[in-house]
């Protein structure tokens, strides 16, 4: 998105490519539906039902700002079953520091960049 580029290793047991593009291009037009929302890309992810975890990249939205993190969803300290159609929904409210009280790496863009992304 802009200038920003990542690369990184997915597992591709579970999902094909082209199954995490559904995921993120869904994931993100979540984020338009309010100015104050959440959702996540899913980075990674075995099958659900014998993995122990999935990592994410968590988008919080505030007005026109993103602020994206890195996690790991711990599938076994999940309140409901994981519903990769909807990983929104398992990833914890935005927090700058963790428990130990050190920042949270974040990075930021814009809905409008989000937007040039999902529709270019």
């Amino acid at each position: 998105m802009g200038d920003f580029e990542e690369s990184f290793p997915i597992d591709l047991t579970y999902w094909d490519v082209e199954q995490y593009q559904t995921s993120w291009a869904h994931c993100l037009r979540v984020l338009e539906g309010e100015r104050n929302a959440t959702s996540c890309l899913i980075s990674s992810i075995p099958d659900p039902t014998h993995g122990n975890f999935i990592t994410c990249w968590p988008l919080y939205r505030f007005g026109e700002t993103i602020f994206i993190q890195n996690s790991i969803i711990f599938l076994e300290d999940l309140s409901e079953v994981f519903n990769p159609a909807e990983p929104w929904r398992s990833v914890e409210p935005r927090s700058i520091v963790d428990e130990e009280g050190n920042l949270i790496s974040e990075w930021q863009t814009t809905i409008g960049e989000i937007r040039r992304f999902l529709y270019i």
